[in-house]
């Protein structure tokens, strides 16, 4: 049996992961979010690296830097129920991890029935105008290109959700307080439609940008070393949830010595005092970063059927 280069690579990939964990070959559909250069870039965009952290992990632990060309990796599901999820991987504003925090989780969705977008968004430290409203930028375009091929990838426009794993969360918690915000200039059609979730899901997010609850890494990534206050409250969403941000799912370890719990709690609080619907598990242990495979024999492991489960009572899985 003969081998194209790309395949080879594929399957060694496959067979230095943990079996557990090892996945088909990615899929190939693959959606650019922007037509031309994106918002706010310089004359030159970041040239795209990835690196397999599979010798210190022992499983296929993928990230991005260098995002130059923001994209979508779509997930279809064998039996498609119409319901879709914009699924934003973590990373602390450095580093997209796609793996764990993304095409992991969109095969567990997509056993759902629900077809998922992996967003491959922008970070903030690697040379854009507005660096803080980038990776915002990309969440709310990746939300209007879903609803506008909603006809080609078979899903209904009405049931669009994000879900963000700890700085991805913070995407996805800013995308659920700011999808009105103007952040960049319509460049066509798409830019019409509503850039809201109908659902938002939050992974062990970074929400507070103001210390002492703050994660470092995200915040000086984000906003630079020395935020004023006035940008800490900003880009901080539980200061910018109204009674418009979508219903809330969240999840977080109390014993995450990354991104403090609070963080979450404190979202919640906001989301009770806008009587925005919200559920919440603190699960005693599970650290930071679990995704779904790293979860596994703790308690948090229930999450992605805790979250379907929340999904479904709300309507959005039918």
């Amino acid at each position: 049996m003969i081998f194209d280069r790309r395949t080879l690579l594929t399957l060694a990939s496959a067979s230095a992961a943990t079996p557990a964990l090892a996945q088909a070959a990615d899929p190939t559909e693959i959606v650019k979010l922007w037509p031309g250069k994106p918002p706010g870039a310089l004359a030159a965009v970041p040239r795209e690296r990835v690196l397999d952290r599979v010798k210190t992990s022992g499983f296929q632990d993928r990230i991005v830097t260098g995002v130059g060309e923001p994209l979508m990796t779509v997930f279809r599901p064998a039996r498609p129920n119409g319901a879709a999820c914009l699924v934003i991987p973590g990373g602390a504003y450095i580093r997209v991890v796609i793996d764990k925090e993304g095409f992991e989780i969109a095969h567990r969705l997509a056993e759902a029935g629900v077809t998922s977008f992996v967003l491959r968004y922008r970070l903030p430290a690697e040379g854009w105008a507005d660096r803080a409203d980038v990776p915002l930028q990309d969440a709310q375009r990746a939300i209007r290109l879903i609803r506008a091929g909603a006809g080609r990838y078979g899903v209904d426009p009405a049931r669009v959700a994000a879900l963000g794993c700890s700085a991805g969360g913070h995407v996805a918690a800013s995308l659920a307080t700011g999808h009105d915000r103007t952040v960049y200039p319509p460049v066509d059609e798409a830019d019409r439609l509503p850039a809201r979730p109908d659902l938002s899901a939050l992974l062990y997010p970074v929400i507070d940008m103001a210390l002492p609850h703050a994660h470092v890494g995200s915040r000086t990534a984000l906003l630079g070393a020395s935020p004023t206050p006035a940008a800490e409250a900003a880009y901080s969403p539980h200061r910018q949830v109204t009674a418009g941000t979508p219903p809330t799912f969240l999840v977080h370890a109390a014993d995450d010595t990354s991104v403090p719990v609070e963080n979450s709690l404190d979202y919640l609080t906001a989301l009770r005092a806008a009587k925005v619907p919200a559920e919440a598990h603190i699960f005693e242990e599970g650290g930071h970063g679990f995704g779904i495979y790293l979860a596994r024999g703790k308690p948090a492991h229930a999450w992605p059927d805790l979250f379907l489960a929340w999904a479904a009572r709300r309507g959005w899985l039918r």
